[in-house]
């Protein structure tokens, strides 16, 4: 039971987000999730590529704006993705300032 209402919990949690948050803010928080930099924990995590067009599907987004987010958290050096995608922990920062 108790695993039932945290699955509706973070169902209402998505939606409510993907209503009220921009498509930056939500890219922002997949990959911090994936990282597991939700939480307190290390500095930057590696984790698997995954291609724009799913974190798009992921996001609710266009694959073209996924880039262009992407680009610019690497140019803000939030992320790196040089031989794998390495998400720093400075990403969070997106989330206050917006």
């Amino acid at each position: 039971m108790a695993y039932l209402l945290s699955s509706v919990k973070n169902y209402q949690d998505h939606v409510a987000d993907l209503l009220t948050s921009s498509a930056e803010q939500r890219l922002t928080r997949v990959l911090l999730r994936l990282a597991h930099l939700d939480k307190k924990g290390p500095r930057v995590v590696e984790i698997p590529i995954l291609s724009h067009q799913v974190l798009a599907e992921m996001v609710g987004t266009t694959r073209s704006r996924v880039n262009l987010f992407m680009n610019r958290f690497r140019k803000q050096g939030f992320i790196d993705c040089d031989e794998g995608l390495e998400v720093y922990n400075s990403l969070q920062r997106v989330l206050r300032h917006r």
